[in-house]
């Protein structure tokens, strides 16, 4: 669990990681997709790609960051996380296409049960791999693609209960 606080600074995000604190130029580049220059004290910018995606029933949301995929929610400073009836979050986890792409290999099957951060499929998109992972246990009820098919960004990937 992390702490993230997120300020606008003369077009620029500051954002602060518990205690380190971030420069971020950012830039939409299509869709859910933005591309950020980061720089950490001063030092030298690191270009990153970072892509948000909703989950089913607004149990939080999904950030693909430098190949990761990294559950998420939007917690109140009250300590009640914003859109979500449960802590856990309800409903299935729907995995969709982060950005467009091809999968590479499927990790699960209908039926399978799966742990947190276990990974589902496997996705290529602009010549790197993305590992695309649960963010909670339950089991796997469809996967809706097939190895080798090219997907668009938002496309229902796998359902997870």
């Amino acid at each position: 669990m992390r702490r993230v606080r997120v300020a606008a600074r003369d077009g620029r995000w500051e954002i602060a990681v518990d205690d380190r604190v971030f420069d971020v130029d950012h830039r939409g580049v299509g869709g859910a997709t933005a591309s950020l220059l980061v720089r950490e004290d001063g030092g030298p910018p690191r270009s990153i790609d970072a892509t948000v995606t909703p989950r089913a029933g607004g149990a939080g949301f999904d950030v693909l960051l430098d190949g990761h995929t990294l559950p998420a929610a939007l917690v109140s400073r009250f300590g009640r996380r914003v859109g979500e009836a449960a802590a856990g979050g309800s409903g299935p986890q729907q995995v969709v296409a982060p950005m467009p792409g091809k999968i590479v290999k499927l990790l699960v099957a209908p039926g399978d049960a799966v742990e947190p951060r276990q990974g589902l499929v496997v996705i290529e998109a602009m010549k790197m791999e993305n590992e695309l992972r649960a963010s909670r246990a339950g089991r796997v009820k469809a996967v809706k693609v097939a190895e080798g098919q090219s997907v668009e960004a938002g496309v229902l990937l796998v359902t997870v209960e």
